[in-house]
């Protein structure tokens, strides 16, 4: 086989990284907002703080039943409502400024947010970013920054 052969077999077969890996997770694994509630009235910057039970934290990459990491869906609709639908349960949370990655296995984060109302929902990946099955994701929440 050409070097040109196994380079265009290696595009083809990069996306599938990337589609849903089945990881399962545990019946009544949970994540959270530990300092942050719907409704909240804060001042910038926001620091947020993550909660889990019943998984374990490990960062992107990491291949360990039971582990994920978390991802912050910012302004948005909820998880399986999005543009793509249930179909975003498929595939690896895209990077942007609707989605932000925490692959480094963060448990905090504070966000410079504009003063306004903002949706925020905590969605926790496999080692590909990709959610579980069934999804481990927070209830969205609305704060308002001030």
């Amino acid at each position: 086989m050409s070097l040109k052969h196994l380079i265009a077999a290696a595009l083809i077969t990069l996306p599938g990284v990337a589609l849903a890996q089945d990881t399962p997770a545990p019946e009544g694994a949970a994540v959270y907002f530990v300092n942050l509630e719907d409704g909240a009235t804060v001042s910038g910057p926001v620091t947020v703080i993550f909660g889990l039970e019943g998984m374990g934290v490990a960062p992107a990459g990491t291949e360990r039943e039971m582990t994920g990491h978390h991802h912050i869906f910012l302004n948005r609709p909820p998880l399986g409502e999005g543009e793509e639908g249930a179909e975003e349960l498929l595939y690896g949370i895209p990077a942007d400024d609707n989605h932000i990655h925490f692959g480094g296995g963060q448990t905090q984060v504070t966000l410079d947010l504009e003063p306004g109302e903002h949706t925020l929902q905590l969605v926790l990946g496999d080692l590909n970013h990709v959610p579980h099955v069934p999804p481990v994701a927070s209830e969205q929440i609305t704060i308002t920054v001030e």
